[in-house]
């Protein structure tokens, strides 16, 4: 097999190199190793790879502490430590920032990393009978296959849904439906687990009973969803504790249900949080939007900080949970939502909205294109821009800095999703003088 000496990282944790005169992305390597390595598919302009024999290594590689890895898809990045992580994001960042947007910030925020294990709150487990490997199987997807991973624990997900791997296996397969419950959502709570079941044919009796002694055996709720996820309800048991977060640096608990987004990785999400509100600054008398606002995850601090926060979210459901989360916390009088399409987003839309000071941006994965697109001369003195995508960010930031009259202050990443190549980041925009 050749060799080659790895020159970076891409934006999905692969080494590259530079061999025979194409680009190579190869998995498992680090930057500044000589590997060995082994392609798995060859283009004219490039190949995709996989390390074998490491024969000179990176200093920061660490041994794999998932005897799952490399095999199991969900983490790509558990032979690069913690720090080392945090850096190839950050590189990631800049990057797209320079050669998509054409800028660099005025100053590198600190990145912002906590607990790199047992921290994944969220989590779509398929499940697939395989006769061949002894029954059900319960996890995440193979490595570039639609196969599932023989997995029966899970070093992201925390402790107690980690442990249930197995279990889940013994129970589905002890189901009438067996091979026609094809997903469990997990989502996580402060002190309580939901499992929400994707069924694809009505439960039996025997099956109602088993998963109800499970239930209490193993104390998680279980839901049904038949259809699509506006169907999922409670199953056993009916009545139980709601979903929530506490967000302690600013006294509030937000409630949710198993299918509404919220961050997976709660820790991180309060130490991002604490960062959008210094960056943000929010004065008592401002009227600070929320675009893109969810269930009221920025727009509460906000409104806790004491200035007025607008809401605007295009899902009604979510809106009327953000209201609701507001009422529970007793914002209700320094908050506003408004439901609208913000990839659609006009200059007469924003108009509609009335002044707002300041904006803070935390969208999808497409990024907010039309919504920078439609800043007029009164736009928002400051924008603080969240974003779980750096190649949209830097699209945006491209206009509201080339076009729109911004100064990107600075950018920094949240390392959301360690163990992945995942980039959540954070970005301070200001109007020019």
């Amino acid at each position: 097999m050749p060799e080659t000496i790895i020159e970076s990282l891409d934006n999905e944790g692969r080494g590259v190199a530079r061999h025979d005169g194409k680009a190579i992305f190869i998995e498992g390597a680090l930057p500044q190793e000589r590997v060995v390595f082994s392609s798995y598919r060859r283009k004219p302009n490039y190949e995709l790879a996989t390390a074998g024999r490491i024969l000179a290594a990176n200093a920061l590689r660490v041994e794999p502490r998932c005897r799952h890895f490399g095999i199991c898809g969900g983490c790509s990045m558990q032979h690069l430590g913690g720090p080392g992580q945090a850096a190839a994001k950050q590189r990631v960042l800049e990057d797209d920032l320079w050669h998509i947007g054409r800028m660099r910030p005025e100053v590198i925020f600190p990145a912002i990393h906590g607990p790199s294990w047992a921290y994944r709150t969220r989590a779509r487990l398929s499940v697939r009978r395989v006769p061949k490997k002894g029954g059900v199987l319960v996890g995440f997807h193979e490595k570039r296959s639609s196969f599932i991973a023989d997995m029966d624990s899970c070093e992201v997900l925390p402790l107690s849904v980690s442990a249930l791997l197995p279990l889940l296996r013994s129970l589905i397969g002890a189901l009438s439906i067996s091979d026609r419950l094809p997903q469990i959502e997990v989502a996580v709570g402060d002190g309580v687990t939901v499992l929400v079941l994707r069924i694809l044919q009505r439960l039996t009796p025997e099956d109602e009973s088993l998963l109800r002694d499970f239930a209490e055996a193993q104390g998680v709720q279980f839901w049904l969803q038949p259809g699509g996820p506006e169907t999922a309800q409670p199953f056993h048991p009916v009545e139980a504790p709601t979903l929530s977060y506490a967000l302690p640096d600013f006294g509030l608990r937000l409630e949710f249900r198993p299918n509404e987004f919220t961050q997976v990785n709660h820790g991180i999400n309060r130490m991002l949080l604490r960062r959008a509100m210094h960056l943000l600054q929010p004065e008592t008398g401002e009227r600070i939007g929320d675009l893109f606002c969810g269930l009221g995850n920025f727009t509460l601090p906000i409104a806790r900080s004491g200035a007025f926060a607008f809401g605007v979210e295009g899902s009604q459901a979510l809106v009327r949970r953000a209201e609701e989360n507001a009422a529970l916390n007793g914002l209700s009088g320094l908050t506003a939502f408004a439901v609208a399409n913000l990839f659609d987003a006009t200059p007469a839309l924003l108009d509609g909205w009335g002044r707002l000071d300041k904006w803070l941006i935390d969208p999808p994965r497409e990024g907010a294109i039309e919504l920078v697109k439609a800043i007029g001369e009164q736009g928002p003195g400051r924008i603080v821009y969240v974003s779980c995508n750096p190649a949209t960010l830097a699209r945006d930031a491209a206009v509201l800095v080339h076009d729109k009259g911004y100064r990107l202050r600075g950018a920094g990443i949240a390392n959301m999703f360690p163990q992945t190549s995942h980039v959540e980041s954070i970005v301070l925009f200001e109007r020019k003088a």
